[in-house]
């Protein structure tokens, strides 16, 4: 009887081109799943009764910078070129810039995104100062709305990455297939660990 049991005793790491370009989009998707997973929590936390800023904006800032991490020109994965391909209603190429100047503002080393402060001086009725003013106003809320589009977005951009990814894994599987087994041997070994 055959040995039916395909799974790999030993896993090898590929280098060059066709695997640094399925590692790329393997990490571009993770970033995506990442983002509509905070999308998801946010939608969720904004509907609530009692509703937690902290979270909203933590959850908010983490679902901007990973999406705008997503077309990083390092990565050379997603380019506003594919934001085209997307079937979504509305302006895609507007809202993206959007998202990538929210990402600058929530992630902002130098500024504080949840509110503005202005120092005025209180005048008496003589003319002189008589006291310090210090106002804050605080900066929009997160918007249901835009947390659904970015949604929408990074669903349409999951499912174009996945494609790219399987044609990626062939690439791969096709240069692991042009080694003897004695090369393929000499590559170095990827520890795979048992994830929860």
């Amino acid at each position: 009887m055959a040995d039916t049991d395909t799974r790999p005793s030993t896993v090898r790491r590929m280098e060059g081109a066709e695997a640094a370009q399925l590692a790329a989009l393997a990490t571009v998707f993770e970033d995506l799943q990442y983002v509509l997973r905070c999308c998801e929590h946010l939608v969720t936390a904004l509907s609530g009764r009692q509703r937690d800023d902290a979270l909203v904006e933590a959850l908010w800032t983490g679902a901007l910078v990973g999406y705008t991490r997503c077309f990083s020109g390092r990565a050379a994965v997603l380019t506003t070129v594919d934001l085209a391909e997307l079937e979504i209603d509305g302006d895609v190429e507007r809202f993206h810039g959007m998202f990538t100047k929210l990402r600058d503002h929530y992630a902002s080393r130098h500024v504080n995104p949840r509110e503005s402060v202005t120092v005025g001086v209180a005048q008496s009725n003589d003319g002189r100062p008589n006291g310090v003013a210090i106002v804050s106003a605080p900066s929009p809320a997160v918007d249901e709305s835009a947390v659904r589009v970015l949604g929408r977005v990074c669903y349409g951009l999951s499912g174009l990455v996945d494609a790219r990814m399987q044609q990626a894994q062939n690439d791969v599987l096709g240069a692991a297939g042009q080694l003897s087994p004695a090369q393929l041997a000499a590559l170095p070994l990827v520890h795979l660990t048992d994830r929860p």
